[in-house]
């Protein structure tokens, strides 16, 4: 499908995911990936941080509200909590979580698990998928629409959990 992948390997469209355990026959699976110079336990702080913004294209899916550049200390997400906050409202909800590992949620039919998978001491490769059930039609604009946005998002949770881990002098 156009769009359904960024980022990733074969490899990891072929691994297992949370959200593949809700959502039976998909007729949309997209993956995207990103590699973060930071130990997971860098990254994983912005991931569950998600709950407070999109990270994503500010002006769009958070009425020009900046997402957090810092951390907020939050507690580890739980099942059940919402899942994130864009345009001051709360989205979605919390399905499933490993905290340092995966973080699973829901918005409008939709689950995506953002999945931390340590490369080495120092590197992460952050990966996330998403998979609905709706028709042939919708499928293809979600696809390309979430293209754009969620690869926007990776790439500010890597900035941040980069610059964050070099600030603190996290090393891993």
């Amino acid at each position: 499908m156009i769009g359904d992948r960024w980022g990733v390997s074969e490899s990891e469209t072929l691994r297992s995911y949370p959200c593949d355990a809700f959502v039976a026959s998909p007729t949309l699976q997209a993956w995207r990936g990103v590699r973060v110079e930071a130990p997971a336990e860098a990254v994983w702080p912005w991931v569950a941080q998600v709950r407070l913004a999109p990270y994503s294209y500010d002006w769009i899916d958070n009425l020009g509200r900046r997402s957090p550049r810092e951390l907020a200390g939050l507690p580890e997400p739980r099942v059940g909590e919402r899942f994130t906050t864009a345009s001051g409202r709360a989205w979605g909800r919390i399905v499933s979580v490993d905290p340092g590992k995966q973080l699973t949620g829901t918005i409008g039919g939709a689950f995506m698990s953002y999945v931390l998978v340590p490369a080495d001491q120092h590197m992460t490769r952050l990966l996330l998928k998403i998979v609905i059930r709706t028709t042939r039609l919708a499928a293809v604009g979600l696809s390309v629409g979430d293209l754009i946005m969620a690869r926007r998002q990776l790439l500010n949770l890597k900035h941040l959990a980069e610059r964050h881990q070099t600030k603190s002098g996290v090393l891993g």
